[in-house]
């Protein structure tokens, strides 16, 4: 298939309004437009620069958990969730109670994204693995009742209250099965010689324009491209996530999908999602260099605290994990008595790496601001 005279579907006429019946992406594809070539090597660059320093930080996985906290608060504010990564890292104890929807659809995602990753070391990307997914993320939260780990059986749409006046309305539900089935091919295809990041940016444009589920769509497409990544030895770790840059970009994120439905322009969509390939794993190579220089800032801090210095690199190895805590959760975690805790917390204001967030006498939560501030800048 050409990219340049694709065609990406037809409207087909339904009781009083018409769906949108992509056609399948399983095959071989090629292009003509020069810009992809070059946009392809500077994501492909981008990405594998990345990669290495996953392959090369010391505890790496510390630091890729707050990849996955600030995937999942990002994401979910793109479906109109307001919840804070301060707030994300928090216990529920510590929301207010008029918050803690938004949080548990956080936390959920947090859950998800998790729970899918370690599966791909026993179970291949695949919709099984997708559904899965996507019964986790909406567990005990708004849309709960809408086939959580199913894929639709009814119509749905995408903007606008009802199907009269949506923006897009995405194949019948009696397609999707067809649909998804040669999506699912279409990533494990060895057949056909396609770029792994031009795979996965078309299956990204299909997953949203099929939107096989009744809610969570947004969330469990975004969460595909890292699991195709990993899942393909693109990347060790899933340190990529696009979510931050397509709500930077909600507007030409959302234009450019629609232009691949309504004016076939599929060259758009690739160079849209290459660009966002490098500089989204060009700004993830730029934080781990930032880790690197505060871990070591951190640690010459630790070892200037003198008696406390080992039960401090207990701490800061801690707060890697878990940036916003309160007394309680440090006495936890580090096995020490209450006034050992505060001790240790007022040694560490001192010492400038953690800040008091509450302004309250009573339930303190203290923040590793510091750190926070390299996955919100």
């Amino acid at each position: 298939m050409k990219i340049e005279t694709f065609k990406a579907g037809q409207w087909q006429q339904r009781y009083q309004y018409k769906s949108f019946e992509p056609v399948p992406v399983n095959h071989e594809w090629r292009w003509e437009d020069p810009t992809i070539n070059a946009l392809l090597e500077q994501a492909t660059r981008a990405l594998g620069e990345l990669n290495a320093f996953s392959l090369i930080v010391p505890d790496i996985d510390l630091f890729i958990e707050m990849h996955v906290v600030k995937e999942a608060q990002t994401s979910s504010k793109i479906e109109g969730t307001q919840t804070g990564i301060d707030e994300a890292l928090m216990s529920e104890e510590h929301i207010r109670p008029e918050k803690r929807d938004d949080w548990r659809e956080v936390r959920n995602y947090i859950e998800a994204i998790n729970t899918a990753v370690a599966e791909l070391k026993t179970l291949p990307l695949s919709n099984r693995l997708l559904k899965q997914t996507h019964a986790i993320l909406m567990r005990g939260v708004r849309g709960d009742h809408k086939q959580p780990g199913e894929f639709r059986n009814s119509q749905n749409w995408i903007g606008g209250s009802n199907l009269a006046d949506a923006a897009f309305i995405p194949p019948h539900h009696e397609n999707v099965p067809t649909l998804m089935g040669d999506l699912e091919k279409f990533w494990h295809n060895e057949e056909v010689v396609v770029p792994h990041l031009i795979r996965i940016a078309i299956s990204h444009y299909q997953f949203e324009t099929v939107h096989p589920f009744l809610d969570g769509n947004g969330r469990i497409g975004r969460l595909l491209i890292p699991l195709y990544l990993v899942s393909h030895g693109l990347l060790a770790k899933p340190s990529l996530y696009l979510s931050d840059f397509f709500e930077r970009n909600r507007a030409s994120y959302y234009d450019a999908l629609m232009r691949v439905r309504t004016s076939n322009d599929l060259s758009h969509w690739l160079r849209f999602f290459l660009n966002g390939v490098a500089q989204t794993a060009s700004k993830g190579r730029d934080v781990f260099q930032r880790i690197l220089a505060l871990r070591t800032e951190a640690e010459q801090a630790a070892m200037d605290m003198g008696k406390r210095a080992s039960l401090a690199r207990q701490a800061i190895h801690l707060l890697y994990r878990k940036p916003v805590l309160d007394a309680a959760e440090l006495e936890k975690a580090l096995g020490i008595s209450t006034p050992t805790a505060n001790s240790l917390i007022k040694s560490l204001i001192d010492k400038e790496i953690l800040i008091e967030i509450t302004g309250q006498q009573r339930g303190r939560v203290y923040a590793f601001d510091r750190y926070l501030e390299l996955f919100v800048s």
